[in-house]
């Protein structure tokens, strides 16, 4: 999904050093690092794995996973935007906060439960915090549906939010749905974003 952007960002962006290794490594872009980051720490995957990567494009989430749940598992990958093919991963191309996107990508899963659910899902930036910070949530809110219908009791949730006037909120309602919650802000995350991932482990009993 889209990003305000300008010339000070493209210029920081060419001397960015993960968007150099990014090239260097094969990597699709620069937050591969930020899921190599806390799946490294919290152990999110492993061979065999079923994951589901929402706002996958242009893939290097997928890329990542897709590596790490081999042999045997298998990454399905949803964006708005297209996102060239990967070995290992399923790409379903369509909005998902349409009903029969998220429909195809249920049908995708074949009835499996999944082991983890990672969501990079971000608006179309208008540059207006309160504005933006809102849509981000929606989004996020729209993952954690996902989330706690199809993972498995022990599965996973990875999402980005913003920090703002609705993410305690947010926080509280994802710690009551979870066993345990914890905050990261990988260092492949720009220092002046207000992004980080909210990783939950484990579903509490309804």
């Amino acid at each position: 999904m889209g990003r305000v952007r300008g010339k000070a960002w493209m210029k920081e962006h060419v001397a960015d050093a993960y968007v150099k290794r990014a090239r260097a490594e094969g990597m699709r872009s620069r937050a591969a690092y930020k899921l190599e980051e806390i799946a490294g720490h919290d152990r999110l995957l492993g061979p065999g794995m079923l994951v589901v990567d929402l706002g996958a494009a242009p893939g290097s989430w997928s890329q990542v996973a897709a590596r790490r749940v081999t042999p045997g598992g298998r990454v399905i990958a949803l964006d708005l935007l297209d996102m060239p093919g990967l070995a290992g991963v399923t790409f379903i191309r369509g909005d998902f906060r349409d009903l029969e996107v998220v429909e195809a990508l249920e049908h995708a899963l074949s009835g499996q439960k999944v082991d983890l659910v990672l969501s990079d899902l971000a608006p179309n930036l208008t540059g207006i915090a309160a504005t933006d910070q809102a849509r981000a949530l929606e989004l996020a809110e729209l993952a954690l549906e996902f989330a706690l219908k199809h993972l498995k009791p022990q599965g996973k949730f990875l999402v980005k939010v913003f920090q703002g006037a609705a993410f305690e909120g947010f926080l509280k309602n994802l710690r009551s749905r979870f066993r345990t919650v914890s905050v990261r802000k990988p260092e492949a995350s720009r220092s002046r974003s207000s992004e980080v991932y909210l990783l939950a482990k484990a579903l509490r009993e309804a």
